[in-house]
């Protein structure tokens, strides 16, 4: 670490500390000459040395290992930009991606999704569960309420789910380029574990899954389009683009456009059933 690097590290770590609330923590507020924690403080709960964590703070420490500052971020509760900055500060690059399975989404982002009136969205976690969905994906691919989370899985749904091989036009290149794009996604996000699960199910559910696995192909999900054969509207073809979303490196966004003036007529037609 060049010295100016020490001392940044330093200064963040201090008014990381200053922001936190000792009472929140079990300590007292009394006679504190500054608010936030002590340095001490944050060293007990990151069971290192107070000398060690003082020196580090005033630029004299040396470079800590990642797992040292790993546990200083959770002592200091914090968020995933706060800890990558730290990561970024301390050595130069973002820290080691470690997944942890979403339970949901904000309020705001399923706002987003409702929204989009006539053009299905998705929002996906990095395993490529369907976490949250608006009306209009429900009425032109599935109700995902109806499923039980566990199904809630595009690759459980496309290679698994009756029906589904059947509403595809192209089923074979579709599916073959959802398990290439599912495999990079999942691995980029540190899910190695999970993908290892979900790929062994499927592989013994799926002879087709198992083949296309065995390729080992790598996409990116990007933008492309979708042809389905709906059992009322008959074809709708839709575009489609992926978002990452702001801040939850966990979680992407698709959203379908309906490819034509005609195409949107069968969506608003759909949404216009009665549930």
């Amino acid at each position: 670490m060049s010295d100016q690097s020490v001392q940044l590290l330093g200064a963040y770590l201090k008014d990381c500390r200053a922001r936190l609330d000792p009472a929140t923590f079990g300590f007292s507020n009394a006679r504190r000459r500054t608010p936030g924690l002590r340095r001490e403080e944050v060293a007990q709960r990151a069971n290192i040395s107070a000398t060690w964590y003082t020196w580090l703070e005033q630029g004299r420490g040396g470079a800590p290992s990642t797992e040292v500052l790993d546990r200083i971020a959770q002592s200091l509760l914090m968020t995933e930009p706060e800890r990558e900055h730290l990561f970024m500060l301390a050595f130069g690059h973002p820290p080691e991606v470690i997944y942890r399975a979403p339970e949901g989404v904000t309020p705001r982002l399923q706002r987003l999704l409702d929204s989009l009136a006539f053009s299905p969205a998705i929002i996906k976690t990095a395993t490529w569960d369907v976490l949250a969905w608006n009306r209009a994906a429900a009425a032109v691919f599935t109700d995902y309420s109806l499923l039980p989370i566990r199904e809630r899985n595009i690759l459980r749904l496309m290679f698994c789910r009756q029906g589904v091989r059947e509403r595809q036009e192209d089923w074979e290149s579709m599916a073959r380029f959802v398990v290439a794009a599912f495999r990079a996604d999942a691995i980029r996000a540190g899910a190695a574990s999970q993908v290892s699960q979900l790929a062994d199910e499927l592989c013994v559910l799926s002879a087709d899954f198992a083949r296309f696995w065995r390729d080992n192909d790598v996409r990116v999900h990007g933008e492309g389009s979708k042809r389905l054969h709906h059992p009322t509207m008959g074809r709708i073809a839709l575009e489609y683009s992926g978002f990452a979303v702001d801040g939850r490196p966990d979680l992407g966004m698709i959203i379908y456009n309906p490819a034509s003036a005609e195409d949107t007529d069968k969506v608003r037609a759909l949404l216009a059933e009665p549930d």
